[in-house]
């Protein structure tokens, strides 16, 4: 097909980070509260301006210019400080999954050389972090903050007092097309590589992202649950209301449904970032006047459901904005807009972006998505090339998603190419036989897997934690609604839970190696009749035990 490509000015790009920080400063007022942590600590501009100089004068000391130094730190201030006080120093920060498991963030620490992390001993008690940090420390010296902050000199506190008035004096400027940021794709499938995206990179994304959604400085809150480790809470969840204006409030964890709704409702939040698992638990926990601040929902990271926007709207009446994107992308690709929401899409492109489709064996609509544009990455760091930069063919990333593209220009996200099971010759999504379940079971989580099948190729397995969960219901509602039923799973287990990230987003990784161990081990929910007594003492251990989330996959 053509490529598809909409118009941008770059010129509001040509600067670092730091500086298109300090900007938003003078735009909006130094007094301005910007930042709400999750005890409730309020910090305006200068707040975080003074506190990013005084660090990173500190962190100078210890670290090398253009060095990448790891970040392991929750959402809230002191990720959003040591993050400027890092570029403000001329370092690189590399943000480290921390729910990754030590063996990816191992291999994440190599691929970067990353010799230094930054964490706090307050959040590594509280997270229970002491046997990952040991692990760590074999390969890296461990800052923590609190030390830090203990050891400030008086130059160092001269440079948080001054800095906002002579940044030039205090801060090493980066160029645009430097290093901004690394982040880390999940290892799931082999080694996380590390994503090297530049100022212009990151830049270019917060300003297509502003020019899609209207923001109001003066009357918008947004609300950030987000981890910052992954792009769509670091560049949406942090640097956009901070360029805009918009005053942020930051949760330390998305996992907490009735804590996140019950602050919802008292910081008054307009705007939440979220995931379909998350929002639907948030919904589903909040009171109903906790939501009712929101006017807007913006979910990425997965396919919102049909059942969790609708049951939104109707509890809350909160409009959902999906939109798509990898960290690749720094991360928005496409969006959907007040007033031009299209549910069942992602929305159109970011300004400035082109994208084309090739063709993929098996299936008729729609092909492989490549994009390309100012907010692509730079390119990949790898654990077998440690520091060397994989750049894109000619700038096209290729994302690895099966889509098609509307006459008007929205894109219909099909699934992962390796999220397809080939059933006989014909080509299956995965995707389809989620919504199905989710359609027959909308309260419940679901997740497909598929596994080698000899006399087809692939079957596929569904993975479900609705107790009533069976295949004679699917099959049933795949006749009634005209889905193939190559699209019914040949077997349906039941779990405690479907496990999922600390994105957000379900562990397919994890589903995929459960799926495999209970079709070895467990009896399916749509077998009939009895185990035999022998039979049925194998089968008992694991059934709804899921398999450990180590990982994540943008």
């Amino acid at each position: 097909m053509a490529e598809v490509s909409i118009p941008f000015k770059i010129s509001r790009t040509r600067k670092d980070l730091f500086q298109s920080f300090l900007d938003a400063r003078r735009r909006h007022g130094g007094k301005k509260t910007i930042l709400v942590d999750g005890d409730e600590r309020r910090l305006s501009y200068t707040d975080v301006a003074r506190a990013s100089f005084a660090l990173g004068g500190a962190l100078s000391k210890r670290t090398e210019r253009g060095e990448a130094v790891g970040l392991l730190l929750p959402t809230g201030a002191g990720a959003v400080i040591a993050f400027y006080s890092l570029i403000a120093a001329g370092r690189v920060p590399a943000m480290l999954n921390f729910t990754a498991g030590s063996r990816n963030l191992k291999a994440a620490c190599k691929a970067a050389e990353v010799t230094r992390i930054i964490t706090a001993r307050k959040f590594v008690e509280l997270g229970k972090l002491e046997d990952l940090m040991q692990e760590l420390s074999e390969i890296c010296e461990i800052i923590y903050l609190e030390e830090v902050r203990e050891g400030l000199t008086l130059g160092n506190k001269i440079a948080g007092a001054l800095g906002p008035v002579l940044p030039g004096f205090f801060s090493r400027r980066a160029r645009p097309a430097d290093p901004g940021v690394v982040l880390f794709t999940s290892g799931t499938e082999g080694n996380p590589k590390g994503v090297v995206l530049t100022h212009q990179n990151i830049l270019a994304n917060v300003y297509q992202v502003l020019d899609h959604i209207a923001l109001d400085p003066v009357s918008d809150v947004l609300f950030n649950p987000l981890p910052t480790f992954h792009c769509f809470g670091l560049t949406v969840g942090a640097i956009v209301p901070i360029t805009a204006g918009v005053k942020g409030v930051f949760h330390p964890t998305p996992l907490q449904p009735r804590e996140i709704a019950k602050r919802i409702r008292k910081s008054q939040a307009t705007i939440l970032l979220a995931t379909d698992t998350f929002i639907s638990q948030y919904a589903r926990a909040g009171d109903q006047d906790d939501l009712r601040s929101l006017r807007l929902a913006v979910c990425g990271a997965e396919r919102v459901r049909d059942e969790t926007r609708s049951m939104v709207k109707r509890k809350y009446d909160i409009e959902i904005l999906e939109g798509y994107g990898v960290t690749e992308a720094s991360p928005v690709i496409a969006a959907n807009k007040v007033g031009n929401n299209q549910p069942g899409t992602v929305g159109a492109l970011m300004a400035g972006m082109e994208c084309r489709l090739e063709p993929v064996e098996g299936i008729d609509e729609g092909g492989r998505l490549f994009v390309r544009g100012p907010n692509v990455m730079k390119g990949y760091l790898r654990a077998e090339r440690p520091g060397e930069i994989d750049a894109p063919p000619g700038g096209w990333h290729d994302t690895g998603d099966i889509a098609s593209v509307e006459p008007n220009g929205s894109i219909r996200i099909k699934g992962r190419i390796k999220r397809f099971a080939k059933i006989g010759g014909e080509m299956v999504s995965l995707a389809v036989v989620e919504n199905c379940a989710s359609a027959i079971w909308p309260d419940d989580m679901h997740a497909a897997a598929n596994l080698p099948d000899k006399r087809k190729g692939e079957q596929i397995v569904l993975l479900s934690t609705a107790a009533d969960a069976n295949r004679a219901d699917m099959l049933g509602w795949a006749q009634n609604h005209g889905v193939p039923e190559l699209a019914v799973p040949r077997h349906v287990y039941h779990v405690d839970a479907i496990p999922v990230l600390g994105t957000g987003k379900v562990n397919f990784g994890a589903v995929q190696a459960l799926a495999k161990e209970l079709t070895k081990k467990a009896r399916p929910l749509d077998s009939a009749g009895p185990l035999p007594e022998a039979e049925a003492q194998a089968h008992e251990p694991d059934v709804t035990r899921p398999a450990a989330a180590d990982g994540d996959k943008d």
